[in-house]
């Protein structure tokens, strides 16, 4: 059953409840768009896009021809660390969908991802599969599985449980974020209020912890005990957004993040020539630009470029490593003389024009189309009777299934 936010007091803008002496921070109650955290999710993508194209250890990587860390060593030593724009994706992803999440219901909340992510990851997944089969038809290497039941299996975004590989290689991020978005669901069914969100962050940290003690898979799986700290710290940074700072946040936020940097040192040994100290300070360099962006200073920004960045971050990031990486080695191929440093900036070049399509011609129109189609599914209009002019028997009207108050319209 949806259960809004909430509240106390009366009038048309409901008040959340909140711990004995919060006050809440009004400006940023108001919502609005955080154009430094937009600027921020690109920075996240550009990184991990740097360590696919200039700081993989994957020898040779462009070819016999093409040493990169001969060629542009260091570089290649300082996009090694890009991997960790994915981990600033996490820390971001609780900020944002906390944000997200505030007064809304599961419902709402639902039809706001769906409409968000699984248009542009459509369409990403079919130009991928289709420009892998017009590559072994004409005697290629595809780099992606193309066959019928790994695309429909793909197309759910769930792959990995169904024993799939992924078809687009960034796409096993969406599955830890998805599991994430059922986590928020379930807090929001119980009801999203400043106490719980907080009591919710020191919980899923302790839980976490145990599940990496019993070496359990399946809490490690619910409970994302890898990524767990990112996404409370994320959360804490919000709520000192909305609420104001408190010695009660930064304690989450410190906490959170004490825990992810213990358990990073499991991410920085699948990385090889990454060092702890250096990923831990990058990590936390990322954590100090959020808390600048959204409950800091920098959240004044308005500037339209860092929104419109901000939009076409998720079609990027979905298409640089799958169709851009294939394009980079196509120009390598055909046009060897032009160098290996050019090529690989007119491959970021189409993945972020790439992007810009998508994003005009799928997430805008698609994303709108599916988010309205969603949002009116959720309250259909009943059929019209045969003869609407008939009336009801006595006795059979029907009542309001709750008559305890009037209903009111929460603001999305």
């Amino acid at each position: 059953m949806p259960v809004s936010v909430r509240t106390e007091g009366t009038g048309s803008r409901p008040r959340p409840v909140l711990a004995v002496g919060q006050r809440v921070n009004r400006a940023s109650a108001r919502g609005g768009r955080l154009a430094a955290v937009d600027g921020l999710r690109m920075l996240a993508a550009a990184a991990v896009a740097a360590y696919h194209y200039l700081g993989t250890p994957t020898p040779r990587f462009w070819g016999e021809a093409h040493d990169l860390p001969q060629a542009a060593p260091l570089l290649h030593a300082v996009s090694g660390y890009g991997w960790l724009g994915v981990e600033a994706f996490f820390l971001i992803s609780g900020f944002v969908i906390c944000m997200s999440c505030w007064g809304r219901t599961p419902a709402q909340f639902a039809v706001s991802r769906i409409s968000r992510l699984f248009p542009l990851y459509w369409a990403v997944v079919l130009i991928i599969v289709a420009t892998g089969t017009v590559a072994v038809l004409a005697g290629q290497r595809s780099g992606a599985p193309t066959d019928l039941r790994t695309t429909l299996g793909n197309l759910t975004m769930i792959p990995s449980p169904l024993g799939l590989d992924f078809t687009a290689g960034v796409a096993w991020t969406l599955w830890v974020e998805a599991r994430f978005y059922l986590l928020m669901g379930a807090l929001l069914l119980i009801g999203l209020t400043y106490r719980r969100v907080i009591a919710f962050g020191f919980l899923w940290l302790v839980l976490a912890s145990i599940g990496r003690e019993l070496h359990s898979t399946v809490l490690d799986e619910f409970l994302l005990s890898q990524y767990a700290g990112l996404f409370v710290a994320g959360i804490a940074l919000h709520l000192v957004h909305r609420f104001g700072p408190n010695l009660l946040l930064w304690l989450l936020a410190g906490f959170a993040w004490c825990y992810t940097l213990t358990v990073l040192d499991d991410r920085v040994a699948g990385h090889s020539g990454s060092n702890w100290a250096v990923s831990a300070a990058v990590l936390t360099g990322f954590l100090l630009l959020l808390a600048l962006a959204g409950p800091g200073p920098l959240r004044h920004l308005q500037w339209r470029t860092l929104v419109y960045a901000g939009a076409l971050t998720y079609p990027f990031y979905l298409v640089h490593q799958s169709l851009g990486i294939p394009v980079t080695r196509g120009i390598l191929k055909t046009a060897p003389g032009l160098g290996l440093l050019p090529s690989i900036a007119l491959g970021l070049l189409f993945s972020l024009l790439l992007a810009a399509a998508l994003n005009r011609l799928v997430d805008r129109k698609l994303g709108r189309l599916l988010r309205h189609h969603l949002t009116a599914a959720l309250n259909p209009t009943p059929p019209i009777a045969d003869n609407p002019h008939t009336p009801a028997p006595d006795g059979d009207a029907p009542e309001p299934a709750l008559s305890t108050g009037p209903l009111t319209q929460r603001r999305p």
